[in-house]
């Protein structure tokens, strides 16, 4: 699939998200408190913080904005020390001007960060943009109902249909199996593809 589909630009943002929210969610459990520690009961599936209406950016060493991540609402549980973003919207602008988009639902991150789950109208859109050589990368999207990332082994998953399409091509599967680190994408079920034209160059 052309260079790889593009590849560690489509789960990019789903990365940088995990990041956001765990980086949240220690700056909530480590602000202090005024009253003495209770003893500690077992923990229960609800939330034990909040952030509503929320907002999160990071820059790089020069100032100049790196991603931004907004929510309706994030929870922390600490019975399977999860946090959880509700209508999730992230943006992140890559090191060549390109700019990545991702939003879901739901988003559910694990305490370290290293696996966050995108559930319900999962879109991560990679607008077009020129790389250092001057070549144009067209428009890729990736849509699916659920979008499973593993970030250590940069791995994404989905045992739900999912759609791939980039510039006019598109790509639909029943299963998505995506190793970045082997360059290997596995569609499965049935699955369908349609590829524009290409033009053929001009002697």
């Amino acid at each position: 699939m052309r260079a790889g589909w593009d590849r560690i630009t489509v789960y990019l943002p789903v990365i940088l998200m995990a990041f956001i929210a765990l980086g949240t969610y220690w700056l909530a459990r480590n602000s202090p408190t005024l009253a003495p520690e209770q003893t500690r009961a077992k923990p229960t599936h609800d939330p034990d913080s909040f952030m509503r209406r929320f907002s999160v950016k990071s820059f790089d060493e020069n100032g100049r904005l790196k991603s931004e991540l907004h929510g309706a609402e994030g929870r922390h549980y600490p019975d399977t020390d999860t946090f959880e973003v509700d209508q999730p919207r992230m943006r992140t602008i890559g090191p060549r001007g390109e700019v990545t988009i991702a939003t879901a639902k739901l988003a559910v991150s694990n305490a370290d960060g290293s696996e966050v789950e995108l559930v319900g109208d999962a879109v991560v859109t990679r607008e077009p943009f020129n790389d250092g050589s001057g070549h144009a990368a067209p428009r890729m999207e990736f849509r699916g109902e659920f979008l499973h990332v593993y970030v250590n082994s940069e791995r994404v998953t989905s045992n739900k249909p999912v759609e791939l399409m980039r510039g006019d091509d598109r790509l639909e599967g029943d299963t998505l199996e995506f190793d970045n680190l082997t360059q290997v994408l596995q569609m499965k079920g049935r699955v369908r593809g349609q590829l524009a034209p290409r033009s053929t160059p001009q002697p």
